[in-house]
């Protein structure tokens, strides 16, 4: 032990600047070739929505997906009081009852858009459901997004028969009148 305290003593002061002195200083003439941006946000998914009002991001790769309810859903229900999440693990088809919403205006199914299997839920939903109604489409980790989920064969040729953004705003606005 007493030899590990040797080797880490400090250097005396006038040794160290005995050897700044000899030690001669070359400036580098390094420079970076050029500066690059650097983003770590992922490869924007792909997102389509059901005439149901949910919607999931597939991945790039296409197998995995998050799923949650639109934003006209969440306007339409209201003041969300309840929400319902979907057991981790369960395996689903496209138009199984997941989970539900409960809102002061009404209760309502979230139906999975595509055949797939539960990986993850959203438990901060579980103590703040309003989270809905604040940021219904964002599925980042404080936004409103049901559950994340593994998607096979079945559920990309699923997923190829949703709308996408523009032919739901058309939907939409159909529902309206």
């Amino acid at each position: 032990m007493a030899s590990i305290a040797r080797c880490l003593r400090a250097a005396r002061p006038s040794t160290l600047s005995r050897f700044a002195q000899t030690t001669p200083r070359t400036r580098s003439n390094w420079q970076p070739a050029s500066l690059r941006a650097f983003s770590a946000s992922p490869i924007r998914d792909i997102r389509k929505y059901t005439k149901d009002h949910e919607w999931i991001d597939l991945s790039a790769d296409k197998t995995s997906g998050v799923i949650g309810i639109s934003d006209y859903a969440a306007e339409e229900l209201g003041d969300v009081v309840y929400v319902e999440l979907p057991e981790e693990g369960k395996e689903v088809s496209a138009g199984d009852a997941i989970g539900a919403v409960e809102s002061v205006k009404s209760a309502a199914d979230i139906n999975a858009p595509v055949a797939c299997k539960v990986t993850a839920i959203n438990l901060v939903l579980e103590e703040k459901p309003g989270m809905i109604n604040q940021v219904p489409e964002d599925d980042s980790h404080g936004g409103g997004w049901i559950a994340k989920v593994q998607v096979g064969e079945q559920g990309v040729s699923d997923f190829e028969a949703l709308m996408d953004l523009e032919e739901y705003k058309e939907f939409t606005d159909s529902e309206k009148h």
